[in-house]
């Protein structure tokens, strides 16, 4: 239809059977004229309508796959047709027609040349119409040149089920036929199919050439068949076209796919021509498969030899410089991108630099590049919104994601998974219960990423019910899935259930990887199971064949730290085959300050310092012991130390929603609009926490001052304003849940006990470590955190 008015090429009138065209003239309100071939082509040019009508329902009829398998055309050789003749006399283009009627329908060698044409166009609806003309004028009847070329058209423009058919009516084969066939379904999703008509034309006798092999390496490539990559390979040096460059290229491709880096490098060397595209392929391999030094390495060989690096080149080198982090080279290449005017050419550029800079946490530069694009696709806004998420400023993220749907911008199941990310930084739950309800208005419930990004959103808004049932109602689970339940349940301090679902999910025959392992070993620490986190790691490399990794050595260390087993977690370190990470330390140095050992402390700080000296945490570690030890000349020595190396401890800050309105709360905050309320609150909070007994716990105060003067400091955490917030502005019964950036002090926690027992409240309360469900005066965590 929408081409009836821009360059239209033929309309096609037919009688139907059972109506009958002058029946449609009575409708029409036409005069009826006796049927004949004048009479039709001048009714069908003094109405278009009426042509094009007809034409649609032509279409309809003689392009169906039951028409292409059995064509009868014989009631069509007597109707006239109106189709697009040529100006000149020699073959027409696409554009150079007009309507007429004639008599005489376009030559073989006229439908051929058009043809070729549209395939090189892709010009499928134009293309339809002439294969009307084709059939409609018999032109097609024992003409293997036209059906070749029509099988060709069909498979370059991705309608293969058509291609198919008209493939299989051709008996003789020729060459090029086979390689447009293979190329369709090998750039179309269809590679298997590709292979096995690969092997059909080898079968048949005919020897593939060199434009059979780059579409048969890809779809090799694509299916991550190695080794019928491997005998691909062997026919094509045995054929002798492992010198064209072409063939060459696609053997880079197919195996950078594959992951075989030593075998791109090698095929690289031993080609005899190498153009942009082999280069390029070389920085996109490397960086595909994380080693963007080697990339950088090729970039600067490439300049060597003269070329100059396209908008593909500075696509690869900007996933290295990302991945590097590499800022300054990122700066240089975005200054060459300007000076050349390449973001009008690609508009991918743009987005790999908005990539690059919020990798760099350089988000100004990121929000500048973003306000110069002028038409911002999906990729463009996603880039940022997982920036400002991954940079820790949520808000900004879920703000960004607002303006992107007011701007009619469809997001995508990348957008909704940073999105989700966000929400679960603040626990914005009532923003994720919208996302959730957008993702099934919009059918992404489906997806199985965009689901297990749900399952953690919800575990770390504090709704594990939800969380479950999401789980629960999940189509497809992947060990991904199965992992993100076990992760939830384990800081939420569950760590039975956690197992339960972890054992489930081997029994349903998923295999857990690394990542599955130390998600349960992180629930087994969270409850204390000591026994179950051991018996897990020990049948790591005994049951499961896996062997540990580091991550798996810091996750024990935790666990047996916490337990009070320090002595243990010590000899442990001491015993390992590999060498112990700051983590690992830093784990043990944590567990010292929990359970108060100030010589392992001391031991563990210094083993921290000299593998991690930038790492602010340890010395507050460290600091807080020797302060709650009461050491205060220790404390300033540590303080000391922290300011001489320049490190700065982070703020802490705590979150609560309302409203779908997210709450920001510092330590002494008196920046919001309800402060008064709010220390109101809080003095009658404390007056009547008080009454019934509660004496402040001033430990975890570094400074030496005043028992009065402490008390007050602790009242004005964070995490006490947020309470008192949430108190003023919502009803009896509600919920309160909030998120600390911070582990929760053992104050703050006693605290948070009696007031969900003496407002009758749940107060669920995540720090950096777990989750808190403060109910009736107890913790879920047991004081076990």
């Amino acid at each position: 239809m929408k081409y009836a008015n821009d360059c239209p090429q033929l309309q096609i009138a037919t009688k139907n059977k059972t109506s009958g065209l002058i029946g449609d003239a009575k409708a029409l309100k036409l005069p009826q004229i006796p049927f004949n071939s004048l009479a039709l082509s001048r009714l069908l040019q003094s109405n278009f309508s009426t042509a094009h009508s007809l034409t649609h329902t032509f279409m309809n009829a003689i392009l169906s796959p039951n028409f292409l398998k059995h064509p009868n055309t014989n009631h069509l050789n007597k109707l006239p047709i109106l189709l697009l003749s040529p100006r000149y006399a020699t073959t027409p283009s696409a554009t150079q027609f007009t309507y007429t009627t004639i008599n005489q329908p376009l030559t073989s060698i006229q439908c051929g040349s058009l043809l070729q044409s549209l395939t090189n166009t892709k010009s499928l609806k134009i293309g339809q119409k002439l294969h009307a003309h084709m059939i409609s004028c018999n032109t097609l009847r024992n003409n293997t040149y036209l059906d070749t070329k029509l099988a060709a058209f069909y498979a370059n423009c991705g309608r293969m089920i058509e291609a198919q058919l008209i493939f299989d009516q051709i008996v003789l084969k020729n060459v090029f036929l086979w390689n447009s066939m293979i190329r369709g379904y090998a750039c179309n999703g269809h590679s298997m199919k590709s292979l096995v008509l690969y092997r059909e034309m080898m079968s048949f006798g005919q020897k593939p050439d060199n434009f059979t092999y780059p579409f048969v390496l890809k779809a090799c490539g694509d299916l991550g068949v190695v080794e019928i990559g491997r005998r691909v390979h062997c026919e094509v040096v045995v054929c002798g076209f492992e010198a064209d460059v072409y063939v060459g290229n696609c053997l880079l491709a197919m195996y950078s796919k594959f992951g075989k880096m030593d075998m791109v490098k090698m095929v690289f060397d031993r080609m005899l021509e190498r153009d942009l595209t082999s280069w390029n392929t070389m920085i996109s391999g490397y960086v595909r498969n994380g080693e963007p030094e080697e990339a950088f390495s090729i970039y600067e060989m490439m300049g060597r030899t003269g070329l100059v690096a396209d908008c593909a080149t500075l696509l690869g080198i900007l996933s290295a410089c990302t991945d590097l982090f590499a800022l300054e080279l990122g700066k240089a290449i975005h200054g060459y991108v300007v000076r050349n005017n390449l973001l009008r050419i690609n508009c991918f550029l743009i987005n790999s630099l908005i990539e690059l800079y919020c990798s760099c946490n350089c988000m100004v530069a990121a929000r500048q590049c973003f306000k110069e694009v002028t038409w911002k696709d999906t990729v463009s806004w996603n880039s940022l919104v997982s920036g400002y998420s991954k940079n820790a400023d949520a808000l900004e993220s879920l703000r960004l994601f607002c303006q992107m749907i007011l701007d009619g911008v469809d997001p995508d199941q990348v957008t909704l998974m940073a999105v989700l990310g966000a929400c679960d930084q603040i626990t914005a739950l009532q923003f994720s219960m919208s996302v959730h309800s957008y993702i099934i208005k919009k059918g992404f419930r489906s997806h199985s990423m965009v689901g297990t990004a749900l399952i953690d959103a919800y575990s770390k808004c504090g709704y594990l019910a939800c969380s479950r049932q999401v789980f629960d109602e999940m189509t497809e689970k992947t060990l991904v899935s199965w992992s993100a339940m076990v992760s939830g349940y384990g800081i939420h301090g569950m760590g039975r259930e956690a197992l339960s679902i972890f054992h489930n999910m081997v029994v349903n025959g998923i295999a857990p990887d690394e990542g599955a392992f130390t998600t349960v070993l992180t629930a087994c620490s969270h409850a204390g199971l000591v026994n179950e986190g051991k018996d897990i790691f020990h049948s790591l490399k005994k049951r499961y064949n896996v062997q540990p990794r580091l991550a798996h050595f810091s996750c024990l260390v935790d666990l047996l730290g916490r337990a009070g087993n320090l002595d243990e977690a010590y000899d442990f370190i001491k015993a390992m085959e590999i060498r112990p990470t700051s983590d690992m330390w830093a784990s043990l140095l944590s567990a010292c300050r929990l359970h108060k050992n100030v010589e392992l402390a001391e031991l563990s700080a210094q083993r921290v310092f000299e593998m991690n000296p930038k790492g602010v945490g340890s010395y507050i570690c460290l600091s807080n012991l020797y302060a709650s030890e009461k050491r205060w000349d220790d404390v300033e020595k540590v303080r000391a130390l922290v300011r001489q190396k320049g490190l700065r401890k982070p703020p802490g800050f705590s979150f609560t929603e309302l409203g779908k309105v997210v709450h920001r709360f510092l330590v002494g905050d008196k920046s919001h609009e309800q402060k008064d309320a709010i220390y109101a609150k809080l003095n009658e909070l404390s007056q009547r926490l008080k009454e019934v007994g509660h004496k402040p716990d001033t430990s975890s105060v570094l400074y030496d001052v005043e028992g009065e003067v402490k008390e007050k400091m602790l009242w004005d955490h964070s995490e006490r304003l947020a309470i008192a917030f949430a108190l003023i502005n919502t009803g009896p019964g509600t919920v309160i849940r909030i998120t600390k950036n911070l582990r929760v002090c053992a104050d703050c926690h006693t605290v948070s006990k009696l007031i969900s027992k003496l407002m009758c409240r749940e107060i669920v309360m995540r720090d950096i470590r777990r989750f808190h469900h403060f109910k009736d005066g107890i913790c879920s965590c047991g004081d076990y955190w």
